[in-house]
Order: C-alpha cells, then sequence, then structure tokens
C-alpha cells in the first residue's frame, strides 16, 4: 500500500511539532514479520533524513490504521526503535525522533576521524591551549619530569552543530599545534603531519556525573552522566606522544567492542 507523504515540521518547538505518518509499503506476503518491515523502514528514514530528529510520529492508534496494521504489531515496531535510542516517548509530546547516538569502535583512531568516515560533520571549538608545567600524573605518563613544560590543549568537539565531547590532551613539548590547526582537522592528524606513527594506546573507558562547566558546554542538564575516557599513545619507537582525559555525553555517545571467545 503506498501512503501519503507526511507533514513537514512546523517550528522548533516540541509541542508545535506536526505529526507525521511515514509513507512505508508493508508485504504482507513477504516472510519477514511485519513489525520488523515497519521499524527497518522506520530506521531507514530516520538514517536517511527523512524522518530528521525532532520528527512526532502519530500515534499507535492512528498509525495502525494507517498500515492496516494491528496495534500491537506497531508497538512493537516503535518499542524496537526506542530500544535502539532512535525514537523517545515523552509524555504530552508523544513519539518522536531523536539524534541518534554516534557509535565509536575502541581503536587507536581519533574521535575527529571517526566521524568523518561515518558521514557526520565534525567541527572543533578549542576552548584553550597553552604551555604549562605537567602535573604529576600527566608526567608520569608521558614520561617526563614532574613540572617540566608540556602543550595543554581543551577542545569541544560537535557533529551536526550539537556538542558531542570535551576533549583534553597533553602533548610533549616539541609539538607546537596553533588554534587553527586544531580546529581545521583533529589530533591525530596534526600528529601524523608532525611525521608521528602511532603503534599503541593505553585506554581506560569509565563514567561519572557532569561537572556544571561540563554540563553547561555540552547542553546537558546538570550532572547528566558522561562517559569517561583517558588514553595514552605511543609511537613506533614506543614513546608516549599523547595522553588524552575526554568526557563525552552519554546520551548521544556509545563505545564499541567485539569479543571474541577462546
Amino acid at each position: 500500500m503506498a501512503p501519503p507523504s507526511g507533514a513537514a515540521l512546523s517550528g522548533p518547538d516540541e509541542e508545535d511539532a506536526v505529526a507525521v505518518t511515514p509513507a512505508f509499503d508493508i508485504d504482507r506476503s513477504s516472510p519477514t514479520p511485519l513489525y520488523f518491515q515497519l521499524s527497518q523502514a522506520m530506521e531507514r528514514a530516520i538514517s536517511d533524513g527523512s524522518l530528521p530528529a525532532g520528527s512526532k510520529l502519530e500515534n499507535e492508534l492512528l498509525l495502525a490504521q494507517h498500515y492496516g496494521l494491528s496495534r500491537p504489531t506497531v508497538r512493537r515496531a516503535v518499542q524496537e526503535l526506542v530500544d535502539k535510542g532512535l525514537l523517545v516517548r515523552k509524555r504530552g509530546v508523544g513519539t518522536q525522533v531523536i539524534q541518534p547516538h554516534v557509535r565509536r569502535s575502541v581503536e587507536l583512531t581519533s574521535l575527529y576521524d571517526d566521524l568523518a568516515r561515518g558521514g557526520e560533520t565534525p567541527s572543533t571549538e578549542v576552548l584553550s591551549l597553552e604551555r604549562v608545567p605537567a602535573p604529576a600524573d600527566v608526567a608520569a605518563e608521558l614520561d617526563v619530569a614532574p613540572d617540566e613544560a608540556v602543550v595543554a590543549l581543551r577542545r569541544l568537539r560537535r557533529t551536526h552543530g550539537e556538542p558531542l565531547a570535551i576533549l583534553t590532551n597533553y602533548l610533549p613539548a616539541r609539538f607546537e599545534p596553533t588554534v587553527a590547526e586544531l580546529t581545521e582537522r583533529g589530533l591525530y592528524q596534526y600528529l601524523r603531519g608532525q611525521g608521528v606513527h602511532l603503534r599503541v594506546a593505553h585506554q581506560r573507558i569509565g563514567a561519572r556525573l557532569a561537572r556544571a562547566d561540563e554540563a553547561r558546554l555540552l547542553e546537558e542538564p546538570p550532572r547528566s552522566a558522561l562517559l569517561t575516557m583517558q588514553r595514552t599513545a605511543f609511537d613506533d619507537k614506543g614513546a608516549p606522544v599523547e595522553h588524552g582525559r575526554h568526557v563525552y555525553r552519554a546520551s548521544r555517545y556509545d563505545f564499541e567492542t567485539t569479543l571474541v571467545g577462546r
């Protein structure tokens, strides 16, 4: 069946969003379950932008009538996307499309490179860039003497204009990145341009609550959950070239890894 196309949003406020009924074909002769057909079609529409973030869906009863499906079938399809973090149910508003999570594999790559490779549009605001005496814990990571000068930089990384992460990094003093270089490209791109061949890193992933300044920069409510990552990267000679302490919006970001049995 070919339902009519959905309506556009009328404004930026959630309450003003016009409910939409996406146009999908449901193949009743297919062995694929109907709920799965509907959830997959909606997921594709969210992925390709046909259902942009902020779109509000019609209620389950109207969707069921529109597609000629049972209400439990529609409810199950919607729940699949809620569980994937693509839809959210809001009291008084209804079911809306939300910005999908950034999913990043645990590899020796930079956030900037991962976002660009995934079709995102990363941008960087350099919050600070200075030479400072190395704190004792940073000195140990970079294998320099305590209070030896290191380069300290703090950046706010955005994707599609939304804040995603606050990145704090320390570099040995031989590096001299500029604000322009760090704004236009990722840190690992800068290091590669300096002839550094990254080979291995030690990394630790955790979680904590946002501090006041972090919540403000990331546009999250106070004391929201943040993912944390600490990493020290080494070059092909075994020398440490970068120590990072990053925080990510847990509402927008996932780490992914593959586990293999033996």
